[in-house]
C-alpha cells in the first residue's frame, strides 16, 4: 500500500465517498470509451507503421539509444521479465484507476491535477495515433518478440484484444507518461517516504516494462512523457479558466438598489 488509511467496504459506492463519485466514475468511462473508439477507427495499415517504426530506429541509431534489443536480451530468461510483463498489463488497466480512486479519497485537490492531465493527454494523442501510426518493436520485424503473448497467457495479438485497442498507436507511450503521472501525483499525497520513493520509482520501472516487453521504442517514451507534460498544461489551463468564469460573471452581475422608506 502506499500510504495507510482505515479499511472500507469493498463496493464501488463506498470506495469513494459518495458526493461526486458516481458523476467521476461516469466521466472517465465515457471518455475512455470515446478515446478508446477514436484510436481503434484511426487505425493506420501496418505498412505505413513499420516505415515509421524503421525512421524512428535511425532517429534512435543516429542518437545513440537504439537499445531496445539490448535490454530485451539482457532480461530475456530473468524473473525481472516476469514482472515486467505483469507490471505493463496491470498499468493502464489496474494502477491508473487504483491510483485515482486512492487521490480522490486521499487528496482531492492532487486528483483534479491528476484527472485533467489525463483527459487531456488523451485528448491531444488521439490525432498523433491518426497521423502517425507506428509499429512496437515486436511488430516492426527487428527480432524482438511479444514477451508477454508468450510468458503471460495474454495474447496481444488476438483477434479478441485488438478490438479493444489499436496495436499501431505506438506514439506516444502513454503506458509512460501516465505511470510518471501517477508516481509525480501519489509521492506528492503520501507522507511516508518510502511510499513516495515506490511511488516515483513506478514511472521508470513501466519504461523499462515497455521495452523490455517489445512494445515501445525510446522515442515513444520520449513523446509519452511529452504528451502527459502537454496534458498537466492544458488541465492546469482548463482549470483555472473555469474557476475564473463564476467569479467574472460574479463581478459583471448588477447590485440591485436598495430602496428604503425614509
Amino acid at each position: 500500500m502506499l500510504a495507510d488509511f482505515p479499511p472500507r467496504a469493498s463496493s464501488v459506492a463506498r470506495i469513494l465517498p459518495r458526493s461526486g463519485a458516481g458523476a467521476q466514475i461516469a466521466l472517465f468511462l465515457i471518455a475512455y470509451l470515446v478515446y478508446s473508439a477514436a484510436r481503434w477507427v484511426m487505425t493506420g495499415d501496418l505498412a505505413t507503421a513499420r516505415d515509421h517504426a524503421v525512421w524512428i530506429i535511425d532517429v534512435e541509431q543516429h542518437l545513440g539509444v537504439a537499445d531496445e534489443a539490448s535490454v530485451q536480451d539482457a532480461l530475456s530468461g530473468t524473473w525481472m521479465i516476469w514482472l515486467l510483463n505483469h507490471a505493463y498489463i496491470a498499468a493502464q488497466l489496474v494502477v491508473v484507476p487504483g491510483a485515482l480512486i486512492f487521490l480522490y479519497r486521499r487528496s482531492r485537490a492532487v486528483y483534479y491535477r491528476l484527472r485533467n492531465t489525463i483527459l487531456a493527454t488523451w485528448l491531444i494523442s488521439v490525432p498523433v495515433y491518426a497521423a502517425f501510426p507506428v509499429a512496437p518493436p515486436r511488430l516492426a520485424d527487428m527480432g524482438l518478440v511479444d514477451t508477454i503473448s508468450e510468458q503471460t497467457g495474454f495474447a496481444m495479438d488476438s483477434n479478441l484484444t485488438t478490438a479493444f485497442y489499436n496495436e499501431l498507436a505506438a506514439v506516444p507511450s502513454l503506458h509512460v507518461g501516465f505511470a510518471v503521472a501517477v508516481g509525480i501525483a501519489v509521492a506528492s499525497a503520501v507522507r511516508n517516504p518510502i511510499a513516495r520513493l515506490l511511488a516515483l520509482l513506478w514511472g521508470p520501472i513501466i519504461g523499462l516494462a515497455v521495452v523490455a516487453t517489445g512494445n515501445h521504442f525510446m522515442f515513444d517514451i520520449a513523446a509519452g512523457l511529452v504528451a502527459s507534460a502537454l496534458g498537466y498544461g492544458v488541465g492546469t489551463v482548463a482549470a483555472r479558466a473555469k474557476r475564473r468564469r463564476p467569479a467574472a460573471a460574479s463581478a459583471a452581475k448588477p447590485l440591485r438598489p436598495c430602496l428604503g422608506s425614509a
